[in-house]
């Protein structure tokens, strides 16, 4: 008698690892096709309406006040960029879960995707300046997701029993898995590519363009000669920010695009007669002003770059309120953005600080689309999050105690004054640098007061007073230098500012929130 050795039975051919990596790539690929042509869609409909933009907003929405501002912390400017990349990083893993899913049932991968699908559409159409037409590329995404998958699922198993779920088997039809796969990544990038073409229109742009700002009836006092040090001084921060790289942190992952002829401002609420302004209606006014405003977020940490400063272009935002006869019982102007954010500005600093203004030009140009084209309101003193709305469309003159806004709903303080604050730009924090003389120099503010002096420490040793740009503005930062000769080895540099009302800067350290950073900016260098 012969004896076999008897092996368990073969899996079928397609079976195990790779037979589920290639579904989970099937997945991976149909997200691709969905979000592609979601993109394509929104290009037509408008891009705010994108999925991933929808759902991006509405995870800043409901993300807590301390996560919010540890990415602020953590990524600067790059926070919307982050954001993005995290949640496509989210949709990829869910992608590979629903294609291996697929193997099993395709009925529970379809439900995946459209369970994908109705999040992006609810997230797009209850933002709060949604509309009916934003959940159609969450829609047109959702259908050819689930025709991807589908098509890509099917090189993968055989065909199940009428009324069963798809049972793993059978042979793998790799050669169609590949030609469908590739035709997947052709759909996603060609539709993709597509839609951001034309969600990156050009037209607001050349509009904007063909914007002629008028003379300003009050313009900004003229620079005194050597008012910037920046040329002498590398590393110092210039006097004026260039429009390219002024700050930007705001809660819109796709910035509002406005065509001018379309612009209205709307006053409503506490008023006596109120009215609505078009672009061309505040343009032509009278009493344009021209300003030098530093700007800083309250999310600035101590000796952080979230500040900058230019010269604005607009009209007294004091005489627009009271020409449409606001009332007295106003305490809060409930400023609201093209995109829902909504700023609650004391009407009192409205009315009081001479500077404050609705503008429309920075620094000789239209408002750049990504700080507020065609019009934003700034109002020196106060931190942007109660004064600054870009993309400005309504102004409600009401109270505190009717109507908290955005980011008071996130417990920040109410009133949001600037603290004074200085910052030391040059030598560099853990730079070495080599011994003897050279500069040390940064930039102090306090608005509405103005700087008066600034003062260095190297190590434990006393204060030294600083040389001071001229004063220009009191709503306008000053440079300031110090010349000092650098021994070998470590040393700690401290900087501090006193304002032209005699405030002294405090050194308590305090975070950003709520109320805005303070403590004194010191950096360490080592020479040799």
């Amino acid at each position: 008698m012969t004896t076999t050795l008897c092996a368990p039975d073969a899996a079928p051919a397609g079976r195990g690892p790779a037979r589920r990596g290639l579904a989970a790539l099937a997945g991976l690929l149909a997200a691709a096709v969905a979000l592609g042509v979601g993109e394509l869609v929104a290009g037509f409909v408008r891009p705010a309406s994108s999925p991933v933009v929808a759902v991006g907003d509405a995870v800043i929405a409901l993300v807590p006040q301390p996560v919010t501002a540890l990415a602020i912390r953590i990524f600067g400017e790059a926070d919307k960029v982050a954001l993005i990349a995290g949640t496509l990083v989210v949709v990829a893993l869910y992608a590979l879960l629903v294609g291996v899913l697929g193997l099993r049932d395709r009925r529970l991968a379809v439900l995946g995707i459209v369970l994908f699908g109705t999040v992006g559409a609810l997230a797009a159409l209850t933002r709060p300046a949604g509309q009916s037409a934003d959940v159609l590329p969450s829609l047109a995404g959702t259908a050819a997701g689930v025709l991807a998958l589908l098509a890509l699922l099917a090189p993968l198993a055989t065909a199940a029993p009428a009324g069963a779920p798809d049972r793993p088997g059978g042979q793998l039809d790799r050669r169609r898995f590949v030609l469908t796969g590739a035709a997947a990544v052709g759909v996603a990038a060609v539709s993709g590519g597509a839609g951001r073409l034309l969600q990156r229109s050009t037209e607001v742009t050349s509009l904007r363009a063909g914007v002629t700002l008028p003379t300003p009836s009050s313009p900004a006092r003229a620079l005194p000669p050597g008012a910037d040090l920046a040329g002498d001084v590398k590393g110092l921060t210039p006097l004026v920010t260039r429009n390219g790289e002024f700050y930007r942190i705001d809660t819109a992952l796709i910035a509002p695009r406005i065509r001018p002829a379309d612009y209205r401002l709307q006053l409503t609420g506490m008023f006596d007669s109120p009215r609505t302004y078009t672009l061309d209606d505040l343009l032509a006014r009278a009493d344009v002003i021209e300003r030098d405003i530093t700007l800083t977020c309250v999310s600035n940490e101590v000796g952080g770059a979230l500040v900058g400063s230019a010269r604005w272009l607009g009209v007294p935002l004091a005489a627009l309120l009271r020409e449409n006869g606001i009332r007295p019982g106003s305490d809060q102007l409930l400023c609201r953005s093209a995109d829902g954010m909504t700023i609650g500005a004391p009407t009192r600093s409205a009315l009081e600080v001479e500077d404050a203004m609705l503008a429309f030009g920075m620094n000789g140009e239209p408002l750049p689309v990504v700080h507020g084209f065609p019009v934003r309101m700034i109002i020196p003193g106060l931190y942007g999050y109660v004064s600054a709305c870009k993309w400005l469309t309504r102004i409600e003159a009401t109270t505190f105690d009717a109507v908290d806004a955005y980011w008071i709903q996130r417990d920040w303080a109410a009133d949001g004054p600037i603290r004074i604050a200085s910052r030391i730009d040059t030598p560099g924090a853990g730079r070495a640098i080599p011994a003897g003389r050279r500069a040390i120099a940064g930039v102090a503010w306090a608005q509405t007061r103005g700087i008066a002096t600034v003062e260095v420490r190297v190590d434990d040793g006393d204060w030294q007073q600083a040389r001071l740009s001229p004063a220009v503005d009191a709503d306008l930062w000053r440079q300031w230098v110090l010349p000092h000769d650098f021994a070998p080895g470590r040393h700690v540099l401290t900087v501090r500012a006193t304002g032209a009302d005699g405030e002294v800067q405090t050194d308590a350290r305090a975070d950003p929130f709520p109320a805005g950073a303070t403590g004194w900016h010191s950096v360490e260098v080592l020479v040799s």
